[in-house]
């Protein structure tokens, strides 16, 4: 499978199934959309295929440049870097029957929070439930329940999350200390993380957070109209103006690593990349701002109408990135990350974040979720901390969940980079987790687009 685009200047051809990214000029552009087809039907031979190709173009090519352009193709088609058969569909049946083992809980430590943002799938941190504030005996137990279903995994992953997490902060430092205690004894480490927005952030808080936490994700919107309209305080007031001195503090205190500003848009900022660029402007290296996902009768919520603009937006971003970058005052903009070389596994790959099965949400009183967006839906309580889980066959539903499992993934190019994306997005517009979010899936094709120029031309 080909995925072609120009962007940038560059003529950029991705083989899909190889993973193979490559940027060629006009004429072998032009040529592989004539090979493809040829290579599909099972045509191995190059003279037969360079008399189709040159009976099928109609272009301003002189002959011997086509059939030296065909050779270019046919030489990397030989070298499994174009045309490449799909040889991971095989894989998941592998996948699916392999022995589940869990290797990250996000600990929901405050189901409260001290922000009403007006965009929040948790109801303003209670997740349309009762407010609370989980206790350091569950925090105990969900980290025991963490070392006991990790099997051979020795690297687990703890997010401390909200609500606000901050507001119940002395139970956050109680269980990392927990957790560095089982650490030796059970042969594990624990990589601790937090999710924050910095209203009760602190130079003690910082410098615990600056020891203990691998990664900090601090909750910025952008510029200050954007953010005070969209996360305000209970009684109205914005944050902006008290939260943005100690994130620049933050960042400054990691020395511009382990940490994201992490922001929102939404129908209201389709501009977002100012948004960007402000965060950028004041410092900031590690940047992620992403679409908001939302039920359509709401008004901030993002449109089919909205995404021509959007799509506009994050080439304009690109191509500032890009500017900047040879400037010497680059900065990560997390949606534009992509590894070529390495990457993620092939599990990885093909199944995303491992939701519901390596990866689980605890609530404060115990209660086991596939991820937290699903916490509140009691169709997807899975079990308890004490109890373990006991809703095997949601287990078994979200094993199951891969880009073979959603038809609208099988002849999308940007597959092997999203893993199909989000199920939680998928549930709620579609009803079914193997389904996908369809805006959210044209936004990240062209994120994926964006991505890969930007590599092209740092290698180039």
């Amino acid at each position: 499978m080909i995925h072609q685009y120009k962007s940038n200047g560059y003529n950029i051809v991705m083989d899909v199934n190889s993973g193979s990214v490559h940027v060629v000029d006009d004429i072998v552009y032009d040529m592989i959309p004539l090979i493809e087809p040829l290579v599909n039907e099972g045509i191995k031979d190059s003279a037969v295929i360079k008399a189709a190709v040159l009976n099928l173009a109609n272009l301003s090519y002189p002959r011997e440049e086509i059939t030296e352009a065909v050779d270019e193709v046919l030489q990397l088609e030989a070298q499994g870097q174009l045309f490449a058969p799909d040889i991971y569909e095989n894989y998941v049946s592998d996948f699916k029957n392999r022995q589940t083992v869990v290797k990250a809980l996000c600990l929901h430590i405050a189901h409260d929070c001290n922000l009403a943002c007006k965009y929040c799938f948790a109801g303003e941190g209670e997740y349309h439930g009762d407010r609370a504030l989980m206790s350091l005996e569950v925090g105990k137990k969900a980290l025991d329940f963490l070392v006991a279903h990790s099997g051979g995994r020795v690297n687990l992953e703890v997010d401390f999350f909200g609500g606000e997490p901050l507001m119940n902060w002395p139970v956050v430092k109680e269980l990392v200390e927990y957790g560095r205690s089982l650490e030796e004894p059970y042969h594990k480490k624990f990589r601790f993380t937090l999710t924050t927005n910095g209203v009760l952030l602190n130079d003690e808080i910082l410098e615990f957070a600056n020891k203990e936490m691998a990664n900090i994700v601090l909750s910025i919107d952008g510029r200050k109209e954007i953010h005070d309209r969209m996360r305000p305080f209970r009684n109205g007031a914005g944050s902006y103006d008290l939260i943005l001195p100690k994130f620049i503090k933050t960042a400054k205190s990691r020395g511009q690593t382990r940490y994201y500003v992490r922001g929102t848009y939404t129908h209201d900022n389709l501009d977002f990349s100012e948004d960007v660029l402000h965060l950028a402007d004041l410092g900031f290296q590690q940047i992620s701002v992403e679409p908001v996902v939302a039920p359509p009768k709401e008004p901030y919520a993002i449109s089919e109408a909205d995404v021509p603009k959007l799509k506009e937006e994050y080439d304009r971003l690109a191509a500032e990135m890009l500017k900047r970058n040879r400037e010497g005052r680059g900065f990560h903009f997390f949606h534009f990350m992509i590894d070529l070389e390495g990457g993620p596994c092939v599990a990885k790959r093909l199944s995303g974040c491992g939701s519901g099965t390596e990866y689980l949400a605890v609530t404060p009183w115990g209660d086991l979720y596939p991820c937290h967006q699903f916490v509140g839906n009691e169709d997807f309580l899975m079990g308890n901390v004490y109890d373990g889980v006991v809703r095997e066959d949601i287990r078994d539903k979200f094993k199951s969940c891969n880009v073979y499992a959603r038809e609208k993934c099988k002849k999308c190019f940007a597959r092997f980079y999203c893993s199909g994306g989000c199920a939680a997005n998928s549930y709620n517009f579609h009803g079914d987790i193997n389904d996908v979010y369809d805006i959210g899936c044209e936004l990240e094709r062209k994120r994926v687009e964006c991505a890969i120029m930007l590599k092209a031309a740092e290698t180039l």
